[in-house]
């Protein structure tokens, strides 16, 4: 046996070891798991694998919003809320990515003070490692870990950088946007971009001067809204389709399901997350969304989407490092930029050049499972 099969073998028994200690419970163990998965270590796609069976019992909750608006308090009594209900809370805080590790860069901050000390309060704060929306394929992992794990409730609080953090609801089965109060001209910028993924909005801080006003206009919005939607509009709509599909984040629904979709009109609630007021409506109606999608079988097809745009997304990737190393084979992108800069070959035909092989493989592949 040569030394790469033996660490290979070694490290399958070391992930053996470790989900059988994630899966009785072992606090560090699940630690351990998601810190592989945030660092992607060797064979953390072997350990999400065995992961995967012992999923899909967690209730998992997505919160975003602009910066300032108070999602951190609001996850903060959630979570106590829950644990006070006998249900076990894992919290994903998603922080901008340092530019010099592409960690998280507050990290090390203290944001979960009412739960402090509570072992069934998993908090972890995990990069956004510069995706634009907001959520990396980690955190996606690392959610599946906690299912898996046996919480009751995973709660997703994202950067909230601004309009085009719209992945939690690939994540997430319920999706709650929270808006200070003031907010004014800034709904309606957001109106075609982050406010159309919520299917709850919490005006939070509404002992504010403006609240009255910003529930209004979010009620007007979403009257709107609730309107039959547009292609690529609305919570698991068309995101970027691509010509072929196959690398589309666009969900594989036709028309006639979008109907569906006017069976839930977002409520918008008003919360003071500070003192928790209003927070117990605001779960209410989290649970109300959560009872809507098991009954109108909306929570198995966001499942089905999900999975589809996962396998898309690590098609992408795979394929991309697939052609870098061989960019690098060939003396690096440089030299063919140099080329095309010399006029002596295109941008399309270098394409073409470098995807021959890859096209070849698979097209004998399939030729031979046809035969």
């Amino acid at each position: 046996m040569s030394r790469k099969e033996e660490t290979e073998e070694e490290r399958r028994d070391e992930n053996d070891e470790l989900v059988d200690r994630l899966l009785s419970g072992d606090q560090r163990a699940l630690a351990r798991t998601i810190s592989k998965i945030e660092n992607r270590s060797p064979g953390y796609r072997d350990l999400v694998s065995r992961l995967h069976e012992h999923t899909g019992n967690a209730d998992v909750i997505g919160l975003t919003g602009a910066p300032g608006s108070g999602k951190s308090t609001l996850v903060d009594k959630m979570a106590e809320r829950y644990r006070e209900q006998g249900e076990t809370v894992g919290v994903i805080a998603i922080d901008p990515s340092s530019p010099f590790t592409g960690g998280a860069v507050l990290g090390d901050r203290i944001r979960m003070a009412s739960n402090v000390g509570d072992m069934e309060v998993f908090f972890r704060s995990m990069s956004a490692r510069g995706t634009l929306g907001g959520l990396s394929t980690a955190t996606t992992d690392a959610v599946r870990a906690l299912d898996a794990f046996g919480k009751d409730r995973i709660i997703i609080e994202t950067v909230g950088a601004g309009q085009n953090e719209v992945d939690i609801v690939r994540t997430a089965d319920t999706v709650a946007v929270l808006v200070p109060p003031g907010s004014g001209d800034a709904i309606q910028t957001l109106k075609a971009g982050i406010l159309e993924i919520a299917d709850v909005f919490a005006v939070n801080k509404a002992d504010r001067d403006g609240a009255d006003r910003t529930v209004k206009e979010l009620r007007e919005m979403v009257g709107e809204l609730s309107m039959p939607p547009a292609a690529g509009s609305g919570h698991h709509g068309h995101h970027g389709a691509d010509e072929t599909g196959l690398f589309s984040d666009s969900d594989d629904r036709n028309e006639d399901d979008d109907e569906d979709d006017e069976d839930w009109t977002p409520p918008v609630v008003e919360t003071v997350a500070k003192t928790g007021e209003g927070v117990d409506g605001f779960m209410q109606e989290v649970d109300e969304h959560r009872t809507w999608l098991a009954e109108s079988g909306e929570l198995e097809e966001q499942a089905r989407e999900r999975y589809a745009a996962e396998i898309r997304t690590l098609l992408r990737q795979d394929t991309a490092a697939l052609i870098h190393e061989e960019i690098e084979a060939r003396g690096g992108i440089d030299e063919y930029a140099e080329r095309v800069l010399r006029k002596e070959t295109d941008p399309y035909a270098v394409v073409a050049e470098l995807m021959k092989p890859v096209e070849d493989c698979v097209r004998k592949e399939r030729q031979e499972r046809d035969d």
